[in-house]
């Protein structure tokens, strides 16, 4: 067992990402997919589809008459829709706690993990890539820092001397400190909940894009959309200043620098909607 292994193990109370996450991806990606079989899956967890249902009547989606079951909701506002609030409530049960290790208070991961999914989102529509995929994969893409947390609890002040003392980027102090990244821990966890290889791949190393032996521009998406959350004030913490700029990553996805302030106007427009929806 390696050090990314015993950092979660010690974490007794992560709740466990409902397997049909992964399974909700594995449909999105068949053209001929039976929109039975989307139904079911989602049926199996009653509060999971109050809450899709909830979200679907909402003033952002509502029609003349609201939906009442999962398959009115998918005809209504389409699978991708639907996919994409079932990951927001999955995600948020495992986001919404703070975070002491890092300074983060209660909300504050998961307001900057939906605004990093939802840049992620818009870039990625932008440039004709997968959406749903860079949306997860960026809504998850702090999830290690739930279990790192724990390990820094003790040692924060130290965290945040050696980041401002080096003027490193918080993932070179995390690796310093304690010998692993909170995106390698991130990654290692979604490959145990049996997540699919691009989205291990972008959470691993949503931070240095370039690095990634495979699915770079996924990455490259969470990684631009992670700093465009940064960006319009949607942040946390006592460490929101240590990021930094990669122009990999914009090379890796033909982006030009005169391409960030429009792509930062439509994830603003686009966080709003989804702020009203889920009242952050």
């Amino acid at each position: 067992m390696d050090e990314l292994d015993s950092y979660i193990n010690k974490v007794k109370k992560l709740p466990p990402m409902p397997p049909m996450v992964p399974q909700l991806m594995t449909l999105l990606n068949d053209p001929d997919v039976d929109s039975e079989k989307v139904v079911k899956l989602i049926t199996y967890d009653p509060s999971l589809t109050a809450n899709v249902l909830q979200a679907c009547n909402s003033a952002l989606f509502s029609g003349s008459a609201p939906a009442d079951d999962v398959g009115e909701a998918i005809m209504r506002i389409g699978f991708q829709q639907v996919y994409r609030m079932v990951v927001l409530v999955s995600s948020s049960r495992m986001l919404k706690p703070s975070q002491t290790g890092y300074g983060i208070d209660e909300g504050e991961l998961w307001k900057h993990s939906v605004a990093t999914a939802v840049a992620a989102q818009t870039l990625a529509k932008e440039l004709g890539d997968n959406e749903s995929t860079a949306f997860t994969a960026a809504l998850l893409h702090d999830i290690g820092k739930i279990i790192l947390s724990q390990a820094l609890e003790h040692i924060y002040k130290k965290l945040v001397e050696e980041t401002e003392a080096q003027q490193a980027a918080l993932v070179e102090t995390e690796k310093r400190l304690l010998g692993v990244t909170h995106a390698e821990v991130g990654g290692r966890l979604l490959t145990r909940w049996k997540f699919p290889p691009n989205l291990v791949t972008a959470v691993t190393f949503h931070h240095e894009p370039g690095s990634a032996p495979e699915h770079q521009r996924v990455a490259a998406c969470v990684y631009l959309g992670n700093l465009i959350a940064y960006s319009l004030g949607h942040g946390y913490g006592h460490l929101a200043f240590a990021q930094r700029g990669r122009a990999d990553a914009l090379d890796l996805l033909g982006v030009n620098g005169d391409d960030i302030p429009r792509l930062m106007i439509r994830a603003q427009e686009n966080f709003a909607a989804v702020q009203s929806l889920l009242q952050l």
